[in-house]
């Protein structure tokens, strides 16, 4: 027998068995070559190993705008940032916005998020009242900090409380107790756990986790240029310092699911919101079209009989399609506002949605990717073996991923490859025009919001 509830106009059917839980674990800033799994030599990180092992993990997952507040907003809203609004860091999601846990939780899931927001927009150490929680009921939340060993957070009232350690562990525990509160119970949830980790500031991980790296004895990615050797030996020490923290985490996290016994019934999805340059290409952090800000890991782990065994898949997916493709896991119809396609077939053995390449975008550069530090507008493709990128004057980027996987040779202009440039452009034109996307300068997309911004191009950040 089928059950139908309805939220406004989106209409979710379940079968009368209780439905999976869904965790969703999301890191900031995590590139996703930085895993012993994806064959990183220096990192250590044998939970994410053995979870990836037991994982459907899309090896081309993209960020579609590679920056964190507007990958926040399209994970919860299945949307991109043109429609949903959130282009810029600092901005505020519409508070009436149609979201996962709003979804889930019409449909009799129980709801809760721990650790970092980023998608409130009004002040990054305020307190958040619940008609802005978007549809999550357990809150222990901050907007956005990166002091990870002094990080507050709040509940449901304004009193400030305050992680008592290394915020990433300390929230990995709270979510443990979490699951374990409801091993038991008779409703399926939702678990949103965000760390702020490995962003920077590198330094900072607990020294025990800094003492496993020695900058000298680690081996860069070749498109780090020479002169910045030293600089990313040191940051990217203290990056993984991070990483093997955040492994610690979640397998305290795989091991509470287990002996709980929560297990068997829990859909288990590990991403990030963008990743980090880290000296290559020349470059540092996100909203480049780079594989390594633009690519993000995207590991599904769930209960047995709900889908295929360990696999390996190279059809892009974007950030988008996580809220339509869990939805789809679980048997919930997907809300109309929803612009994502739903992988949940293919997740299942079925063939893979769309065709074989999703959009890539900078809609309006600031920060450290301000027009003064080159940054600029892009709209690109990333398909299974092919980058291909243009700015507002044209053709910008094309990498053939596959025989130049560190992106050091641009095709652009290549006669031999005119006849491939040519076809993904038309692709891109094709999408971009399916999507509502006129492709204009930023400014103009500023304006039309009323967004005000500072010379940089950022939205002023208040405390």
């Amino acid at each position: 027998m089928l059950g139908c509830l309805i939220l406004g106009f989106v209409s979710v059917t379940f079968a009368a068995d209780k439905q999976p839980n869904i965790i969703v674990v999301l890191a900031d800033q995590w590139r996703p070559q930085a895993f012993g799994f994806a064959g990183d030599p220096n990192v250590k990180t044998p939970n994410f190993d053995r979870l990836a092992g037991q994982s459907i993990r899309f090896v081309n997952a993209v960020a579609g705008m590679p920056v964190c507040s507007p990958t926040r907003a399209s994970l919860l809203t299945g949307q991109r940032p043109l429609t949903h609004g959130i282009f810029l860091n600092d901005l505020p999601l519409d508070p009436q916005a149609v979201t996962l846990p709003k979804v889930l939780k019409n449909a009799g899931y129980d709801t809760g998020a721990i650790g970092k927001w980023h998608i409130d927009g009004h002040g990054r150490t305020s307190f958040i009242p619940r008609e802005r929680h978007q549809g999550f009921d357990y809150w222990k939340v901050l907007e956005c900090t990166h002091n990870y060993n002094e990080s507050p957070y709040f509940g449901d009232d304004p009193e400030k409380h305050v992680w008592s350690g290394y915020d990433a562990l300390d929230q990995t525990r709270d979510a443990c107790d979490y699951l374990r509160a409801r091993a038991k119970a008779a409703k399926p949830f939702l678990l949103w756990l965000a760390w702020g980790p490995p962003h920077d500031p590198y330094l900072t991980a607990p020294q025990k986790y800094r003492a496993m790296y020695e900058p000298m004895k680690l081996t860069l990615r070749p498109n780090v240029p020479a002169a910045m050797e030293m600089e990313v030996r040191k940051n990217l020490a203290g990056y993984y310092a991070h990483c093997t923290a955040l492994d610690d985490a979640i397998g305290e996290l795989l091991a509470t699911l287990k002996e709980s016994g929560l297990d068997d019934n829990t859909i288990l999805v590990f991403s990030a919101d963008h990743g980090d340059m880290l000296g290559s290409q020349g470059l540092w952090k996100k909203q480049k079209p780079f594989d390594e800000s633009v690519r993000v890991p995207m590991l599904f782990r769930w209960p047995k009989g709900l889908g295929e065994a360990a696999k390996s898949i190279e059809t892009p997916i974007n950030s988008e399609d996580i809220m339509p493709t869990l939805l789809g896991l679980v048997g919930a119809s997907v809300p109309k506002t929803v612009e994502g396609l739903d992988y949940s077939t293919c997740l299942r053995g079925g063939p893979p949605p769309g065709d074989d390449a999703t959009v890539i975008t900078c809609v309006a550069p600031f920060g450290e990717f301000e027009r003064l530090k080159g940054g600029k507008e892009y709209r690109g493709l990333r398909t299974t073996r092919y980058t291909y990128v243009r700015d507002l004057a044209g053709p910008w980027l094309l990498f053939d991923d596959e025989t130049d996987p560190y992106q050091q040779h641009n095709l652009i202009g290549d006669p031999a490859h005119a006849s491939l440039q040519a076809r993904l452009d038309e692709q891109l034109q094709r999408k971009l025009k399916a999507n509502g996307d006129a492709f204009l300068p930023g400014d103009d997309y500023i304006k039309q919001h009323g967004y005000k911004v500072n010379a940089h191009g950022t939205m002023p950040i208040t405390q």
